[in-house]
């Protein structure tokens, strides 16, 4: 295991990223997971963030130089839950030219013209990479459970109302979506999924943080306060998705998100213990590429 300051703070709370994660077949109950940090700001917040950004980037150059895996993380939460701010923080350890980030919005005409997973498969991480989507194909087991109607955009097969979308419906999709990350990971790609779980008081206060400050005026939508209204309809679509999609090789993780610094640290630690398990390996010159590396130090040392 990388040390750091920060894997100190941890083995001192005896907090494992273990608690965090989804058991499969587990029923979700999200009132009975935190939101807030367990333990309190650690006083070298920089230099464990430093700490740790090294380590991302010395794996990111493994993953790219062994050039046979990708790693897909996935950030799903209500609005304001801190996206943008750990993508910021994940691309502030890493290679920009290594890291692909989606950002999944409403589906144009070309896309709900094909399946619902199309567009996600578009863009998986090549072999090498480090995918982020920022929201994802869970969209269609989140929005369109809460509201339904989006569904009939779809045109999927005999399904021509909302009264055609039921209980087997879902499991379906449910279904699609554990395949969909079953074959991707078995072909070299697994995938973290991280659930942001943001009160919703804290989730009041950084509304009106953007409202207020003229600087953040335009991270906010009208659009934003509408859905709010159905928070109680999104928790159960999330639990319902967490409950039916976390799986043994693709877990879910239920990370709280009212602080954004521990938010941050907990991601960044789950998302090192992944890449170490994944044992990526430096590929080894072949007998060509020794020989010209041997022949290029001769004609280099000459020049001295």
């Amino acid at each position: 295991m990388v040390e750091s300051l920060f894997l100190d703070f941890y083995i001192q709370m005896k907090i494992e990223t273990d608690e965090f994660k989804i058991s499969p077949d587990a029923e979700v109950d999200l009132t009975k997971y935190k939101t807030n940090a367990k333990g309190k700001l650690p006083k070298e917040l920089k230099k464990v963030f430093s700490d740790y950004k090294e380590e991302i980037a010395k794996f990111q150059n493994k993953l790219f130089a062994e050039n046979r895996q990708s790693l897909l993380i996935i950030l799903q939460g209500m609005d304001a839950s801190g996206k943008d701010s750990i993508i910021r923080r994940i691309m502030d350890g890493v290679n920009p030219q290594g890291v692909q980030i989606t950002s999944f919005k409403h589906p144009s005409d070309l896309e709900l013209s094909h399946d619902y997973l199309w567009r996600h498969y578009l863009k998986l991480p090549v072999q090498g990479m480090i995918g982020i989507f920022n929201r994802s194909h869970y969209e269609n087991v989140l929005i369109t459970r809460v509201h339904p109607k989006l569904i009939l955009a779809e045109r999927v097969p005999k399904i021509l109302e909302v009264s055609d979308i039921d209980d087997e419906f879902w499991s379906k999709r449910y279904r699609q979506i554990r395949n969909f990350e079953r074959t991707i990971h078995d072909t070299g790609t697994p995938v973290l999924k991280f659930f942001l779980h943001l009160s919703k008081d804290e989730q009041k206060k950084r509304f009106m943080e953007r409202i207020n400050e003229k600087d953040k005026n335009w991270k906010f939508s009208g659009a934003d306060v509408t859905e709010r209204q159905y928070w109680d309809d999104y928790q159960n679509a999330y639990q319902l998705a967490l409950q039916n999609t976390s799986t043994k090789k693709n877990p879910w993780y239920v990370i709280p998100a009212d602080d954004k610094w521990f938010t941050q640290l907990l991601i960044y630690q789950i998302i090192i213990e992944k890449l170490e398990k994944m044992d990526m390996k430096f590929p080894k010159p072949d007998e060509e590429l020794i020989k010209t590396l041997d022949e290029a130090k001769l004609l280099l040392i000459k020049e001295l």
